[in-house]
């Protein structure tokens, strides 16, 4: 048992004979069976960053992965959507690291893992935003100090420190000036400067609230105005919490020479700043803030906001926007804010600014021609002059690939059809050269899709789509990467891709057998050098079902397709009690015959014929379709590493059941016939679970009696459905954080789009709220009591266990404090297990099956009397 003075909300309802009772208690937290708690309790491997040479490697020593819930309960603010530690200037509830070391890119086995820790870093220190220079000599991060023996009085807001990487000594950049972090911390603005956010010097004391309220909380709506807005966390509710969060995240910011230390304010006072993003040149900055008045309706991210450009002494040189509250964006996909937004710097250019403004208001039920216009203003030219109009397209915006030379990818999208464009793009303004589609695809239809451009570090930090030179007798070719989903599993693969024809190459391909590598970014980029397909290297994951991801250092020989690659990472098995244990992708259909697929695991050892069926638990969460043949598609391989998190259903293996891990649930519609998703919500749902549990059945691997369904958010949603809906299928349910009332969101939740009001019948039927009184197998809730994901407030359980509770069902409901939407504290961790194998334990048991048969014989005789 754990010790502490912790306690959990438990209420519990009971039906059937003499169990019938109601109970509500506070209980201590609990461990779960040990076979369980192994995987709550490993370590965590390093993170590991490439140098901009890549010639070296930063480790990020990570702490346990599940803080204390003493950590959770401090004390913190809840402003405007955001939770705020006040005493640190920063987001509550930050993890971090624990301590960096640095060592060679291994170009032998024992290079791997040799590192060495840097000095001079005090006891105790959590690090944050950590970052190379440019030229790689320096590496920044912040400090602080929390966890659970840190008292309140040591704590301050962090600290910006410096590491030479030479010396690997590390000492405070800005000592006694103390960081703002809510939404920005610091920038490079070349390789020996850097631009930071701090608190503004000499702050007042924090508001106090006042005695008494100055008056009433009043909010309206005119003129026709249409302001609709999900149900949002942590808002603003009167002018006290307005000045509160203006007094924290209001900021200044300071230059400082990371060489000298010499320290100058830059730009023009404290504000709400919210971004400083400096020009590839270093010459000028992106600078935005939040502005008032505030909103009592959305959170912070859409209050007014204005963007300007500094030169480099932080002196403003041009106004890009000053939007307005942005409370009125339609509920719909495809919708956006009016006016600039996406608003970056070319990468290939010194510091030439784009944007992108709507042309329909933002309101993608508007049909105008074109939807967005992206518009270009070079700063070194004339920092006042409009902006020039370069692309436009006539779905939504959705970015640009640079590539240099004159040339770029414009993509654009349209949810309704699932589309995606790529179009091939001139970048320098000439109009001889017009829009070239590269495709034109659906983006569900992952069997056809062709991968995206690598891109290459270059000299000055920025990233544009690689080149490759040498043994290639056409110009254009640009690698690239995808991950080749077949009906067989993934198969990832390099590309050359031309793209002045379109052509592709394909240079390497993931065998079928043996393992799933993965390519992931180019690594022989360093200061510019000519990529050739000879020689290029890219950074490459490897793993089987038994042995974990590690990473590879892949050199290509295009000339042969021949690959030699180098190990640059041993990590550990992160659950040596649990390896490998067996797994199938079963493929089946649903009753109209649509494509389904699921990932079945046995325990250790099982055998089938010999050891008979199993209890089994079905974890899942259901999604959109736009056609059946997309929703039939596997998008998973064989060859995956079987990962098991805490929180992951495969624990239940160690415990004997068999898992059907993340069953195909499609729910589908037809936006070309008009046909929404989710007027069949429940008829879909039932018939994918169906089809399911029939297939394991059919196997031979499950006992049909005792089968559990569980699933986290909109599982959670889909596992409260199927037990009121198919209550045949399922012996229990599990349902953490989830959403049982949809007329509690009434604008729309998941891909919804109308409003309770237009599809009052719709928001009904899949809510299983309105069928607690049809819910007769046992349900076991669990819910984090601070809950902030829109949608999911706590009160959604709460009120469904009261309706359950009202109507007789067996029911039991875990409240976890501290907690939000994901479970986080080592306490609630543990405590979650315990409950969940104490209830499928209960329920699925075979004494269980036969209870339930007497029950449903006795239920029959009185029927009969």
């Amino acid at each position: 048992m754990l010790k502490g003075t912790r306690f959990v909300r438990v209420a519990t309802a009971a039906s059937g004979g003499d169990d019938s009772k109601t109970t509500t208690e506070d209980e201590g937290y609990r461990m779960p069976p040990p076979e369980v708690a192994q995987f709550v309790e490993r370590p965590q491997n390093p993170s590991i960053s490439i140098s901009p040479m890549r010639d070296q490697l930063l480790y990020l020593m990570r702490p346990p992965p599940y803080p204390l819930v003493s950590e959770l309960a401090r004390p913190e603010l809840k402003l405007a959507g955001m939770r705020i530690d006040e005493t640190q200037n920063s987001r509550s509830r930050m993890s971090g690291n624990t301590g960096i070391a640095i060592g060679p890119m291994p170009t032998s086995e024992e290079e791997i893992n040799s590192f060495e820790h840097f000095d001079g870093l005090p006891d105790g220190a959590t690090l944050n935003y950590v970052s190379w220079g440019v030229d790689a000599r320096h590496i920044a991060f912040t400090v602080r100090f929390a966890g659970p023996e840190v008292p309140e009085t040591d704590r301050a807001p962090p600290e910006l420190w410096i590491a030479d990487v030479t010396t690997r000594a590390c000492r405070p950049l800005l000592p006694g000036r103390g960081l703002n972090t809510l939404f920005e911390s610091y920038s490079w603005l070349d390789k020996d400067t850097i631009v930071a956010c701090v608190v503004p010097a000499g702050r007042p004391p924090r508001p106090q609230r006042p005695p008494t309220p100055p008056g009433p909380r009043v909010q309206t709506n005119f003129g026709g105005n249409v302001a609709q807005a999900r149900t949002y966390a942590d808002l603003l509710k009167d002018s006290h919490d307005g000045d509160l969060f203006e007094y924290f995240s209001s900021s200044e910011f300071v230059k400082v020479s990371v060489l000298t230390g010499e320290v100058t304010p830059f730009g023009s006072g404290p504000a709400i700043h919210t971004r400083l993003d400096p020009s590839p040149d270093g010459n000028f900055v992106i600078m935005e803030a939040l502005q008032r008045p505030f909103s009592y309706a959305v959170p912070c991210g859409r209050f007014p906001k204005r963007v300007w450009i500094t030169d480099r002494d932080g002196r403003e040189v041009r106004e890009v926007c000053n939007l307005p509250m942005a409370d009125n964006i339609p509920i719909v996909h495809n919708s956006c804010r009016e006016g600039p937004r996406s608003i970056n710097w070319r990468p290939d250019r010194p510091a030439e600014l784009y944007w992108t403004e709507a042309q329909d208001r933002g309101d993608p039920r508007l049909d105008v021609s074109p939807r967005d216009i992206t518009y270009t203003a070079d700063m070194h030219a004339d920092p006042t002059a409009p902006g020039v109009a370069t692309f436009q397209t006539d779905l939504r915006y959705g970015g640009v690939s640079w590539a240099g030379e004159g040339v770029g990818l414009l993509y654009e999208s349209w949810y309704k059809s699932r589309t995606i464009r790529a179009w091939v793009v001139d970048t320098d303004g000439r109009t001889d050269r017009a829009p070239r589609l590269l495709y034109d695809r659906d983006y569900e239809d992952s069997y056809n899709d062709p991968g995206s451009p690598l891109s290459r570090r270059m000299p000055d930090g920025t990233y544009l789509i690689a080149n490759v030179t040498g043994s290639i007798p056409e110009s254009g070719w640009k690698p690239a990467k995808g991950e080749g989903a077949s009906d067989k599993g993934d198969r990832p693969f390099l590309d050359l891709l031309n793209l002045d024809t379109g052509a592709t190459k394909r240079i390497w391909q993931c065998p079928e057998d043996g393992a799933l590598e993965r390519p992931g970014s180019i690594i022989s980029d360093t200061n510019g050098a000519p990529i050739t397909l000879d020689t290029m290297q890219i950074l490459l994951s490897r793993e089987t079902p038994s042995e974990n991801p590690q990473y590879y250092s892949l050199e290509l020989n295009g000339s042969d397709g021949t690959l030699k690659p180098r190990r640059i990472s041993d990590f550990p098995h992160p659950h040596p009690g649990l390896i490998d244990p067996p797994k199938e992708i079963l493929r089946y259909k649903r009753a109209d015959g649509v494509e389904l697929n699921a990932t079945l695991y046995t325990p250790p050892g099982y055998d089938a014929k010999r050891d008979g069926p199993l209890p089994t638990i079905m974890w899942a969460y259901p999604r959109e379709f736009n056609s059946a043949e997309a929703a039939g598609q596997l998008r998973d391989s064989p060859l995956r590493f079987t990962s098991i998190s805490p929180m992951s259903p495969l624990v239940w293996l160690s415990r004997g059941y068999a898992v059907l891990e993340g069953p195909s649930l499609p729910i589908i519609g037809s936006a070309a016939e008009g046909v929404e998703p989710n007027d069949t919500y429940v008829e879909q749902l039932v018939a994918g679970a169906r089809a399911a549990v029939e297939e394991v059945v059919r196997r031979g691997v499950t006992d049909p009696q005792r089968v559990g369904v569980g699933g986290h958010s909109y599982g959670a949603f889909m596992a409260s459905n199927l037990l009121a809906h198919a209550p045949y299928l399922f012996a229990c349910a599990v349902a953490r954080s989830g959403a049982y009332n949809r007329t509690l969101t009434p604008f729309g939740f998941q891909s919804e789009e109308r409003t309770l009001w237009q599809a009052p019948d719709t928001y009904m039927n899949m809510s299983p709220f309105m069928h607690a009184d049809i819910i007769k197998k046992p349900i076991l809730l669990i819910h984090g009591e601070e809950d902030t994901n829109s949608g999911t407030n706590v009160i959604q359980s709460e009120r469904f266990f009261a309706a359950l509770k009202g109507n007789g069902a067996d029911a039991r409901l875990v409240l976890l404090p501290h907690e939000s939407h994901s479970t986080r504290a080592f306490e609630s961790v543990c405590h979650t297990l315990a409950e969940t194998s104490e209830f499928f334990d209960k329920h699925l048991s075979a004494k269980a099956v036969e209870r339930e048969a007497e029950v449903a014989q006795e239920e029959t005789l009185t029927s009969k009397l």
